[in-house]
């Protein structure tokens, strides 16, 4: 019996955010190319450092990007949107930005990419623009150099790709073509990739197909087929990686295809082990993804060792790794020197989950569990604490109701009522919710944090703040304005401070997309409102101004969703535990007077299961939970909530059954297309398609404004049509924002004559 642990993925930005810090200077000219490639090299040195420290053996390269793996995939590729070549059509750097991001220090500056969730995680990938006569050729050579750099430290590596399947998978087609035919040039690509590694000396790569956790149609189980048929023989070991759930329903395939390994996540969803034990040939490689990949929570490693003891020791080749890569949890629980000590020791950052895979080979090898039982201890005391459970709380979450996620009316008469309440032009205009985050901002912030100022002078300076933001939304004639979320650090971090059930970490980062790194709270306990959270700016904000205020919340499902969950309650309950929380904030709001109030949702679809067989149980109650959150207010109340990046058509019906009045999403990236799902289903209420990207510094021109909006017109009735950017500003800064938004409300004023 041999065990080797490896690993998928870790995290790429660094112990302490400095691949956004290198990056982000490099965007600015404040650093050279030289300096962000340095820094870059001695975070790939670090990661491979740490996991060694752990005991992990086989480690990943490939994992690191500059921006985005899917994104770094497409550049391997050459596959270049025409507007992001530079003119000797070669790649770099600065390729990849101008793809990620719209702009680089060279070249023009012309629309991003698309953006959208990888899979139903909080990460967020460039979608791929492939063409149809596109060649697949290997233009980036970084994954190369990069195995270089790490064998001449002296690591043995393990090549990570995303494979062919699941690339086509996520893409999308400039034109009307099967994305599919594309499938043999990509190959012939991949078996040059997998060549150039066998010259390394590399043994063994490892291939993400984490499109086998979906409910798969025939033509993908046949590319998948082909594809391993195609790429064995390159003079390299195929592991093939499948994550994010279950892969029960194509073991058949998945024992047939002519690869060296498999590797199954065992967290993400119920798999039967002596099923896949018996399945997959005694010859291969079997992978067991046995910690979790995707939170923090310390693993009960005495339950994982009696799960797959029998299994490991009936195979000669065993290979021990976390579920999925570790790109979704941060980097060193150890520097975490404020938090709570009992909560600390329920927790496993990516560092330590290599430290437990050492522990658990360990005493698989040696039959001594006495390690285990031990390391599992705080476990088993996490699920007897008595901070973790709430009496007051379980009652009134046993009191809910069908009603309680009902409106009074339905939105046919509440829009006459608002109509008339708030008396706002056709095409009215706002924002998503918040303003630049200047460093005026976040020094006051840790100054108040570290106790440098008094919270009196705090919130004088957060009231300047949002002085400042709501004269500026004036000055360009807003129609809807909002208090700017001066005084938030994070729109989930924000409400989970101060809300019970919720702790926090110092440097517990992951990556959500480009540079953009959250800080999620950890829910370790049941959750309840005990005083109001954002009525005071709100209140303060709407006595500045004549206009209507925007009250602004994150909503349940979203809360839920971008912060690590506990793993001891159902999801459901937990919404549930949050909307309640939410639904006294909203009533709250409405009795100081604020009329519109908008629930962001972001997370909303990311929550989705990975097979569509279990998406309606789920699309019900993340439905209800935010009913619950904005159903106890009047009819003149209008309630809005915002989405982002994501496909809409097929849950559709599902932010229908949400009733919001108003729905905010993002649309720019895609020129409208997401609209499709709007069209296609009778959306009943008002729409916000957002009109510029703001995730890029470019400036929209009005004429782009415009044209978006009337495409925006044609699939719905312009009365039912609000204009808006496509998510919050807080990552702009005010002299873009002031020209983007002068230019949105000019095309806003210029389309009220032409629509009208």
């Amino acid at each position: 019996m041999a065990i080797t642990i490896h690993n998928l993925g870790f995290p790429r930005i660094g112990k302490k955010r400095e691949l956004k810090k290198a990056v982000e200077a490099y965007w600015r000219n404040e650093s050279s190319l030289t300096e962000l490639q340095v820094q870059g090299q001695a975070i790939r040195k670090d990661n491979w450092q740490l996991q060694q420290s752990q005991g992990v053996e086989l480690l990943p390269v490939g994992d690191f990007a500059w921006y985005d793996h899917v994104l770094s995939t497409s550049l391997l590729f050459g596959v270049v949107p025409r507007r992001h070549q530079n003119e000797t059509q070669t790649v770099d750097l600065d390729t990849l930005f101008r793809i990620g991001r719209g702009r680089a220090p060279s070249g023009c500056a012309c629309a991003a990419s698309e953006m959208t969730k990888w899979f139903n995680t909080n990460y967020h990938y460039i979608v791929p623009e492939l063409t149809e006569n596109h060649a697949f050729e290997i233009s980036f050579t970084e994954l190369f150099d990069q195995v270089k750099e790490a064998q001449a430290l002296g690591h043995q590596v393990k090549p990570v790709l995303v494979g062919p399947v699941t690339y086509l998978h996520l893409a999308k087609t400039v034109g009307e073509f099967d994305k599919l035919a594309l499938l043999p040039r990509l190959l012939t690509a991949y078996q040059h990739v997998l060549s150039k590694l066998a010259n390394l000396g590399v043994e063994w790569v490892q291939i993400d197909e984490p499109i086998l956790a979906l409910e798969l149609k025939a033509e993908y189980l046949y590319a998948l087929t082909t594809s391993f048929n195609k790429l064995q023989g390159q003079g390299v070991k195929l592991l093939l990686a499948t994550y994010f759930g279950s892969v029960e329903n194509y073991l058949d395939d998945i024992a047939a295809y002519p690869v060296d390994g498999v590797h199954f996540d065992l967290v993400a969803e119920a798999q039967d082990i002596e099923n896949i034990n018996e399945r997959i040939a005694k010859d291969k490689v079997l992978s067991l993804g046995v910690i979790n990949g995707r939170n923090i929570w310390k693993t009960d490693l005495e339950a994982v060792y009696n799960q797959i003891q029998s299994v490991v020791s009936s195979r000669e080749h065993v290979w021990l790794a976390p579920s999925c890569s570790l790109l979704h949890t941060p980097v060193d629980l150890a520097l975490e020197t404020t938090l709570d000590g009992e909560i600390k020791s329920w927790l496993a950052f990516a560092k330590q989950k290599g430290h437990e895979l050492s522990l658990l080979k360990q005493a698989l090898l040696s039959g001594d569990i006495t390690s285990l039982i031990d390391y599992s201890a705080p476990v088993k005391a996490r699920a007897k604490s008595l901070r973790v459970n709430d009496a007051a709380v379980k009652l009134r979450l046993d009191s809910l109701t069908k009603q309680d996620g009902e409106r009074t009316s339905p939105f046919a008469k509440r829009q006459l009522v608002q109509k008339q309440a708030l008396g706002l032009p056709i095409l009215p205009t706002t924002t998503i919710g918040s303003f630049p985050q200047t460093t005026a901002i976040r020094e006051a912030r840790r100054d108040f944090k570290a106790g440098n100022i008094s919270e009196a002078d705090y919130a004088a300076q957060m009231q300047n703040e949002i002085s400042y933001a709501v004269a500026q939304q004036e000055a360009v004639d807003l129609d809807v304005l909002v208090h700017g979320e001066a005084e938030r650090n994070d729109m989930v971090e924000y409400f989970g401070e101060l809300l019970e059930g919720f702790a926090f970490t110092q440097f517990g980062w992951v990556q959500s997309y480009g540079s953009r790194c959250v800080k999620p709270p950890v829910i370790w306990g049941d959750i309840s409102r005990k005083h109001p959270m954002t009525v005071n700016w709100t209140e303060y904000a709407q006595s500045l101004t004549n206009k209507q205020m925007k009250g602004m919340l994150t909503g349940p499902v979203t809360i839920l969703f971008w912060s690590f969950i506990r793993d001891d309650l159902a999801k459901p309950i937990i919404a549930n535990q949050i909307a309640l929380a939410l639904r006294d904030e909203v009533v709250d709001l409405e009795k100081a007077g604020i009329n519109i109030i908008q629930i962001d949702e972001p997370a909303f679809r990311e929550g989705l299961p990975l097979k569509a067989s279990k998406w309606q149980d789920y699309l019900n109650w993340a439905a209800y939970a935010f009913r619950v959150s904005a159903s106890g207010v009047s009819d003149s109340t209008q309630i809005h909530t915002h989405m982002c990046y994501a496909e809409f058509n097929d849950i559709i019906a599902a932010i229908a059954d949400m009733d919001a009045d108003v729905i905010t999403i993002e649309t720019s990236r895609s020129n409208m297309e997401l609209l499709n799902a709007f069209e296609d289903f009778d959306y009943p209420n008002e729409i916000g398609p957002g009109v510029y990207d703001i995730h890029s510094p470019n400036i929209p021109e009005v004429t782009w404004i415009k044209q978006l909006m009337k495409e925006a017109a044609k699939k719905v009735p312009v009365e039912r049509l609000w204009i808006n950017p496509d998510c919050g500003l807080k990552t702009r800064g005010w002299q873009e924002t002031q020209a983007a938004l002068k230019n949105m409300v000019t095309a806003a004023k210029e389309l009220r004559q032409e629509l009208a």
